[in-house]
């Protein structure tokens, strides 16, 4: 199987999008294509793709392909473009507009300033001048797509505007020759060109500041990068940068790249990956990623990844295809966009025909609007009234709505996401989370931390906890166990001093001995051990183990010091996250390989609603099938490596990980900071993001219902029809920008 991105030239409405979709999906091999207009993209998956059968198929529906990821460059170029032709077209309508208004206002079209021939002439000239110069693209483009039987958008706005422009040939004829007296639109026409290619210029911007997110991504990454090269220090391109290479990066330097940190200590802003502000430790060992902030010490990092392999370039990949895919809920939209103009043809036929075959009710019709809307004029006679209800029906019909409302919305979304560290792979998840109702956890790596870790020190009587930890770590530094390992760390936390025990012992399912200043010390179970242990800390241990902790007991000679308990810890925000799930309505699960013993004791800690333990990694899917025979829908959230069947089988797969050890073809959506914190974020970012889909598809419809049937009354003025028209779009996109407003801890709009 095979994918590919193909960045489109000249699509502007969602008609283009359906015949370039049509004309992808008929080209041998493909088995999927995915048209995006607020993208200028197609995303096309099947077997053994041609590029040349693609490319010519793209150009046999009037389009063409730009070169490389050119996105970026073709918003650019449509932004010139669209504004030049813009200011042209009004250099051409302003003259038009001061010639027209004693007729628009007031119905004085008896007077017009150097006659009526000069005024019928002038209309021709002038709207001539906008519709063939800056408003040629767009006849083009209905010519064409005419011939192919396969009508856009732009054949509502070249009829409606060569009907109009035709009326004032007409006029200026009748000057000439005897001809049946017409209203003289002409001047209409060019208003109408330049109120569409102003509305497509507005919209052009706005689709590109909704796409900003991919844009600042695209700028994060750093220009060049200091490495040692025999000794010294050497600044290069960071295209010249390979794996291996040892980077210096100083204080308020960016990270070139993927890396391991080899020697150096330092505080790193990650927030352009977890969206988290505060800045995290980074020491010898660490793994730093590529465009993070370097904000204290000296660095010196080993280069993991370079160039399409690094972690942003996954991130902008991934979500530019999030970008480029459909939510279910879309092919409504794209079923009635493909049938869209035809349809509207017809109904500007039928209320052409009408308002010559019904005149005297439509006429009493227009009479009574002419009270209230000053820009009806039942006067102008039974031709003149059908053909200004039967040209604003072709303006006001707006197929480009339909075909922005979810793609705006997931663009916008998906960029939201990513620079809060939640990555959308697939654009259907933003819908189906909406509905799921069980969330299915694994514990280890995900509701905790994956490893163990001190989770309580119970120093004897007399003893302080300071005192307790010295002696054990004295004794567990020399040691490679995981729970020694846990120990040290805590003593590094808490900053404690101590050097290392001599004699050092370790006895096989005992624990460790030595000596310490003078004294016999031991870390370990009761084996080890010469007296029985006290009744209080006796009955502090039970209950430990009742937790599912193991317990270190220390002693020091003939004193006992007191007990350590090691545990894989719950992750500090398992818990608030979890309550603020259920309080979203979800029902809360944990699968895990753990005994049921461990399984429930982190499932009360953490407050997991139901547990399945003893579960092998391979039947998870299992359990989540389960789950969904009996009616659930379920995401399940693991780490992205032992769950993948799991996650696979879940109706979202939530991938969660930390920084580039984030397994980013494991999920649906993919949590880059391993907090469970993310996936409430995740939570909100999918409902807000489907609820501006869902209110962009309403206004979309709601405005072709209603504004098409105006339009047929003839409540509509033509020019007033193109500003709705265009207006409809830029809603539409300004609508999705809001998105960007919300807080993913709240799911509520900043103030």
């Amino acid at each position: 199987m095979a994918d590919r991105t193909i960045h489109i030239k000249g699509m502007h409405c969602a008609s283009c999008v359906a015949n370039v979709e049509k004309a992808l999906q008929a080209v041998a091999g493909v088995e999927r294509a995915s048209v995006n207009l607020a993208t200028h993209s197609a995303h096309v998956h099947g077997t053994k793709l041609d590029d040349a059968a693609l490319r010519i198929a793209i150009e046999q529906v009037g389009f063409a392909v730009a070169e490389g990821n050119a996105s970026q460059h073709l918003e650019e170029e449509d932004g010139r473009v669209e504004r030049r032709r813009m200011w042209l077209a009004w250099a051409g309508t302003i003259p038009i507009m001061i010639w027209m208004l004693p007729m628009f206002f007031g119905h004085g079209h008896h007077y017009m300033p150097g006659g009526m021939f000069a005024h019928d002439g002038g209309m021709v000239l002038l709207s001539g001048l906008v519709l063939f110069w800056p408003g040629f693209a767009t006849l083009r483009s209905a010519w064409r797509s005419a011939l192919r039987l396969a009508p856009n958008m732009d054949v509502l706005i070249t009829l409606g505007t060569m009907a109009a422009y035709v009326t004032g040939i007409v006029a200026l004829a009748g000057h000439y020759v005897e001809l049946p007296e017409l209203a003289n639109f002409g001047g209409l026409a060019g208003m109408i060109m330049a109120f569409h290619l102003t509305g497509r210029h507005i919209e052009t911007q706005s689709k590109g500041k909704a796409s900003q997110a991919i844009r600042k991504l695209l700028t994060l990454e750093a220009k060049e990068a200091c490495v040692e090269r025999d000794g010294e220090e050497a600044h290069i391109p960071i295209d010249a940068l390979a794996p291996g290479d040892i980077m210096v990066v100083r204080p308020g330097e960016k990270i070139p790249t993927d890396g391991e940190v080899v020697s150096g200590s330092s505080r790193v802003d990650e927030s352009l990956v977890t969206g988290e502000s505060m800045p995290v430790k980074r020491a010898q060992g660490s793994k730093v990623i590529g465009a993070t902030i370097n904000l204290e010490g000296v660095l010196r990092v080993r280069a993991t990844r370079t160039g399409n392999d690094t972690f942003l370039s996954q991130v902008i990949r991934m979500v530019e295809e999030a970008q480029g895919s459909k939510v279910p809920i879309q092919a409504l939209a794209d079923r009635v966009t493909a049938v869209f103009v035809p349809i509207v043809l017809v109904l500007a036929l039928v209320t052409f025909v009408s308002w010559l075959v019904f005149p005297q009710p439509l006429g009493a019709l227009a009479a009574w609007m002419a009270r209230f809307l000053p820009w009806v004029n039942p006067e102008l006679g039974w031709v003149a009234l059908a053909l200004h209800a039967a040209i604003a029906v072709l303006v006001i019909a707006c197929p480009c709505a339909l075909g922005l409302a979810t793609p705006t919305a997931l663009m916008v979304g998906s960029g939201l996401g990513a620079e809060n560290g939640i990555l959308i792979r697939k654009g259907a998840a933003v819908q189906v989370l909406r509905d799921v109702d069980v969330l299915v956890f694994d514990k280890t790596g995900t509701i905790t931390e994956g490893r163990p870790g001190v989770t309580d020190v119970v120093p004897a009587e007399g003893v302080e906890a300071d005192e307790l930890l010295r002696v054990a770590v004295a004794l567990e530094r020399n040691s490679e166990h995981p729970i020694a390992k846990a120990i040290v760390q805590e003593v590094k936390d808490r900053g404690i001093q101590s050097h290392p025990a001599e004699d050092f012992a370790a006895v096989t399912g005992g624990g460790v001995r030595g000596v310490l200043d003078g004294v016999d010390v031991a870390a370990g179970t009761d084996a080890l051990m010469s007296k029985p242990l006290p009744d209080a800390l006796r009955s502090a241990r039970e209950k430990l183990e009742q937790q599912a902790r193991t317990v270190v007991r220390v002693v020091a000679g003939e004193r006992e010091l007191g007990l350590i308990a090691v545990a894989d810890r719950i992750k500090a925000d398992s818990p608030s996250a979890l309550q603020q799930l259920k309080e979203l309505g979800f029902h809360t699960v944990m699968l895990t390989g753990d005994n049921e013993t461990v399984a429930r004791a982190v499932a009360a800690e953490a407050g997991i609603d139901d547990v399945v333990a003893q579960v092998l990694p391979g039947d998870k899917a299992d359990k989540v099938k389960q789950l969904q025979a009996q009616g659930h829908k379920v995401a399940m959230v693991g780490d992205g490596i032992n769950d993948a069947p799991a996650l696979t089988q879940a109706d979202v797969g939530i991938a969660i990980g930390t920084g580039t050890d984030v397994a980013i073809e494991s999920g649906d959506i993919v949590l880059v900071q391993g907090s469970l914190e993310a996936v409430v974020r995740a939570v909100h970012l999918s409902r807000a993001t489907f609820r501006k889909i869902r209110e962009n598809l309403f206004w979309a419809f709601f405005y072709n219902l209603v504004m098409i049937p105006l339009a047929m009354a003839g409540a509509l003025h033509p020019l007033l029809a193109e500003i709705a028209m265009a207006f409809s779009s830029i809603n539409v996109v300004t609508n999705a920008r809001r998105l960007q407003k919300v807080d993913l801890r709240t799911g509520k709009r900043h103030r």
